[in-house]
């Protein structure tokens, strides 16, 4: 009989697109680094065990996330860690049985967290206490205090203001590192420049090329964006990703652009789009921001889910390496500036791509795996 493979367990939710991608990023990894040597499996912790309606979070994040200021509010009352402690003590009851489901039907050397409203009942759990746990941090600076429990074995943050949360929430040094935010290998072996990705895609080839995004989702009040853009009669062309929002390509379809303009759904050759660019225009997702270093793309920030992607803002601004343009008209104004000025522009794809950290995924998967290894010593 052949010896049973170790296994991981990666926890997430579609709450977003960050925490699945981040997981595939890291399971390619581990294959990658480690071919056919473990066995990983992803789970949605909220559909696949949630209790209702719990469950249907997935399908309300969208429509939540409409709605800034409340989710400010919730944010900001909830981030303490006594307070997210009593949040937990009192949803126990209703959240034990889903917890030891989930535990007893997934027999695993490693679980892997890239969500943070998992790790708290998940750690309460009398049936963890055989496995290692770790948790991913997948937000880039400004991170909830439930991401953070002392009775992980590892927590694995992608900067170092997020590592000074986790230790201001009671974690130890030892138990906090630094790597960096998981990324999919397709954005870091790119070899085509962009003249060659230009024509394949049909784009011109001379004028500076401008990439707008606002997600899988398209959020972010991109069309208002756009059609600023638009009326601006700068000397570009636009490139404009509406993703998962069919009502919103339509729209931006039917609109007379003054320059030359693509419009397309969600993308698979997002890191294609992203080296045949000169400039991003996104929303302000660690994910995506993480994506356009690794690219060396200069940044125009114009929308950010508040609370959580709050430090992603001051992050990139700070380090010159991109604009906070929440409004049509500084957006606008910054890509003016940046048309003068093409050395400035030059100045800030450097330093963009300074903040790169392309092994970010190999290097989380390396840290697992000695987790494994340390689970798997343990028994014997």
């Amino acid at each position: 009989m052949m010896n049973k493979k170790p296994s991981i367990l990666f926890l997430f939710s579609d709450t977003g697109g960050g925490h699945r991608s981040a997981a595939e990023a890291i399971i390619e990894a581990i294959h990658l680094e480690f071919p056919d040597q473990f066995d990983t499996r992803m789970i949605d912790i909220f559909r696949q065990y949630a209790p209702l309606p719990l469950n249907y979070a997935p399908d309300i994040y969208p429509h939540l996330s409409r709605y800034p200021k409340m989710w400010k509010l919730g944010y900001e009352v909830s981030d303490g860690t006594r307070r997210i402690r009593a949040f937990y003590d009192v949803m126990w009851p209703y959240l034990r049985s889903a917890v030891h489901q989930l535990l007893k039907e997934n027999p695993v050397d490693l679980i892997v967290s890239v969500h943070q409203l998992v790790n708290i009942p998940l750690l309460r759990s009398r049936f963890h206490t055989d496995k290692r746990f770790v948790t991913v941090v997948t937000d880039l600076v400004s991170t909830h205090s439930a991401w953070y429990h002392p009775g992980a074995d590892l927590v694995i943050v992608p900067t170092i203001p997020a590592k000074e949360k986790a230790l201001k929430s009671g974690l130890p040094n030892e138990k906090v590192i630094v790597i960096g935010q998981p990324v999919a290998e397709k954005y870091i072996n790119q070899t085509l420049n962009k003249i060659d990705l230009r024509n394949r895609f049909g784009w011109g080839k001379d004028l500076l090329t401008v990439l707008l995004v606002g997600g899988g989702e398209g959020m972010g009040n991109l069309e208002k964006h756009a059609m600023a853009i638009n009326n601006s009669n700068l000397p570009i062309q636009l490139i404009i990703v509406a993703g998962r929002n069919q009502q919103l390509k339509t729209k931006l379809e039917n609109q007379n652009w003054n320059m030359p303009t693509k419009i397309y759904a969600f993308v698979k050759e997002m890191p294609e789009f992203m080296q045949a660019s000169d400039v991003l225009i996104t929303k302000a997702g660690p994910g995506t921001i993480s994506e356009a270093f690794i690219a060396g793309l200069p940044l125009i920030l114009y929308s950010k889910m508040p609370g959580q992607e709050d430090g992603n803002v001051g992050y990139v601004t700070n380090q010159g390496a991109g604009i906070w343009a929440p409004n049509p008209d500084l957006l606008v104004e910054s890509l003016q500036n940046w048309i003068d000025h093409p050395e400035e522009l030059k100045i800030v794809a450097s330093r963009s791509a300074q903040l790169a950290k392309p092994n970010a995924s190999r290097d989380i998967a390396k840290a697992l795996i000695k987790q494994v290894q340390i689970s798997i010593n343990n028994r014997i």
